[in-house]
């Protein structure tokens, strides 16, 4: 029954977004974090960000932070993984750890009850994982199965062989998995010099929403971040997207070609930024408003998807789309693509599609916070933008402010078909290689 009620909690919702009201907390100990007070259910959601990620991992062990990563919950302190895993569920709490190219992600969710324990199980995990010789053979086998997996996934290749050839040495330009050579390789003292890489205290950013106050919420910082190393490795070095326009064809034999593609894009801090955010909307949402989807698939059936997105990482900016379409039909995709491409670039939106597209963003964001775990993310996910905690309740301002006249400046500044280009994996007809 615990279990049950304790799951139920990640939907409960805060009240409306205009009442969200985010407290900046310090710890006795200096630690910072953002804090919603949501005291009518006995239940916290923790967010907690180490920035630098998988591209911390150190020269020639690459996928080293991201095995790492998968054993944290695989026993702790006095505890083997059975062990750990039981007395997580006898808590009804919940611990996941994730590690993306710029942070490692740990997600806690647990009662008031039974903080305390809690939060005791989820120090362990981070300051003193054991890192059991049968656990980092159990979980490496995982790893590799998945680097195995992905080597014969259309879309996998696509989006590594993107990367490798628009950031070369960089760690971007790599998979976070790292490859089969290199985690079979990997020792337990790697994992451990690892570990003491990514989480540390000078890259840490923490959120937490429920029933918590500001008092309880500073003792359990420094309780829980206790014994984690001062500073962690130095950050990695700006990328350089190193692409430009053309098409690389990887051939591979499957009846529907995948297709990434993409340009340098706009900087998050960048104030033209929101004016390109809705310019992407009328452009390339998935929806089927959007025009690559109108162009792409309902006028000519080349494709059941498409779309575009404005990615920014810490150490790059891009404007990237995906498309799959048939082997005899790819071609005339990415045509369509180009074409609407240098199309917005020289025409810019309409009045109607911009309002449009401003009425979706607009409504579409309130629906973000519709429960404790989903506030905490966004709310640690705003902090390492760098952006204010008034950002809530301004962001749709924002949106509303963008004129016409910025959106067709920045379509036509930022969107440049002689910058696009197309990685193609499958066996395109009349498509050949111009890079």
């Amino acid at each position: 029954m615990r279990a049950m009620f304790a799951a139920a909690f990640s939907l409960v919702a805060l009240p409306a977004l205009a009442a969200v009201e985010i407290q900046e907390v310090t710890s006795p100990g200096g630690i910072d974090a953002w804090l919603v007070e949501e005291h009518s259910i006995p239940f916290v959601a923790l967010e907690i960000r180490f920035q630098g990620g998988a591209s911390l991992d150190a020269e020639g062990k690459r996928g080293a932070i991201n095995l790492m990563t998968g054993l944290l919950e695989e026993g702790a302190g006095d505890r083997d993984a059975q062990e750990f895993a039981a007395e997580v569920e006898g808590l009804a709490a919940s611990f996941s750890f994730d590690v993306y190219d710029d942070a490692l992600s740990v997600s806690a969710r647990f009662l008031t009850e039974n903080r305390d324990e809690a939060v005791t199980l989820l120090h362990e995990a981070l300051t003193e994982p054991r890192f059991d010789e049968g656990a980092i053979e159990r979980v490496r086998s995982q790893v590799l199965s998945i680097i195995q997996s992905d080597a014969t996934d259309p879309s996998s290749i696509a989006s590594q062989t993107f990367d490798g050839l628009a950031y070369g040495a960089h760690p971007y330009g790599s998979d976070t998995s790292g490859t089969v050579e290199s985690v079979s390789a990997l020792t337990r003292d790697d994992l451990i010099e690892a570990h003491g890489r990514v989480l540390a205290k000078d890259r840490l950013f923490v959120s937490a929403v429920g029933d918590i106050t500001p008092d309880e919420l500073g003792e359990m910082l420094d309780s829980l971040f206790d014994g984690l190393p001062a500073e962690g490795a130095p950050m990695p070095p700006s990328a350089t997207f190193e692409l430009g326009q053309g098409v690389t064809v990887v051939d591979f034999d499957t009846p529907q070609s995948v297709v990434r593609f993409g340009q340098p894009g706009i900087d998050r801090d960048s104030p033209d930024f929101f004016a390109a955010y809705v310019v992407n909307q009328v452009f390339g949402d998935q929806s089927f408003g959007s025009r690559l989807m109108r162009e792409v698939r309902e006028k000519r059936g080349l494709t059941y998807g498409i779309g575009t997105y404005l990615v920014n990482q810490d150490y790059s900016d891009t404007l990237l789309g995906q498309v799959a379409s048939g082997n005899e039909s790819v071609a005339e995709a990415i045509d369509v693509v180009r074409d609407e491409w240098a199309r917005l670039s020289e025409e810019g939106v309409t009045e109607a599609e911009l309002e449009a597209a401003k009425t979706y963003l607009t409504g579409a964001y309130p629906l973000r916070f519709d429960g404790n775990g989903p506030i905490a993310r966004i709310l640690v996910g705003m902090q390492m933008e760098g952006l204010p905690p008034s950002y809530v309740n301004t962001r749709n301002d924002i949106v509303e402010a963008v004129t016409l006249e910025d959106a067709n400046r920045v379509a036509a500044e930022l969107w440049d078909p002689e910058s696009l280009h197309f990685v193609v994996v499958g066996q395109p007809e009349g498509l050949s290689a111009t890079n």
